[in-house]
């Protein structure tokens, strides 16, 4: 398994998983481009990858060196704290620790570039996703109301200080 930072040469790979995941945030090819030209925007960006040789393989999208795309992040950083704007963890793949790796490699990237939060937004009804944060030690912090459509849904608030020591 490994984790790297994103290249264009795994768009279309994402943009596959993405669309196998109702929940996940859905970005045009022209978008995932945009996040991963750099600083193009003025925003810092991180863009992780994870690769793995699970045993079904042929249910994962695979790229060149025939490793299956397992999941992505998205994060940017917003002054002195980090927001996970999308996390996706292939369906096949889902509750073998793939989500949890990639939130804990956007905290240490965090931690490492002196911030002092991270915090993210999370359809109501997303239990597994909200299970995923509580024990990776995010609190809930608030609601809003509506903020989701198709279906209508409130988004809860999660958060996480960095310098409430190790978690």
């Amino acid at each position: 398994m490994t984790i790297r930072p994103a290249t264009p040469d795994d768009i279309p790979l994402m943009m596959n998983l993405e669309r196998a995941c109702p929940t996940a945030a859905h970005w045009s090819e022209q978008q995932y481009g945009q996040l991963l030209e750099g600083n193009a925007s003025g925003l810092e960006r991180l863009v992780l990858v994870i690769q793995g040789k699970p045993a079904m393989a042929a249910d994962f999208p695979t790229g060149d060196a025939g490793e299956a795309l397992l999941g992505f992040l998205v994060a940017r950083r917003v002054v002195s704290e980090w927001e996970l704007e999308n996390i996706v963890v292939a369906p096949e793949a889902r509750r073998m620790g793939w989500g949890r790796r990639l939130l804990d490699a956007l905290v240490a990237h965090a931690a490492k570039t002196n911030s002092e939060f991270v915090f993210l937004e999370v359809r109501e009804s997303n239990g597994a996703a909200r299970g995923l944060y509580d024990r990776a030690g995010f609190r809930e912090t608030g609601r809003r109301k509506s903020y989701y459509a198709s279906p209508p849904e409130d988004a809860i608030l999660y958060g996480l200080s960095l310098s409430s020591g190790p978690r």
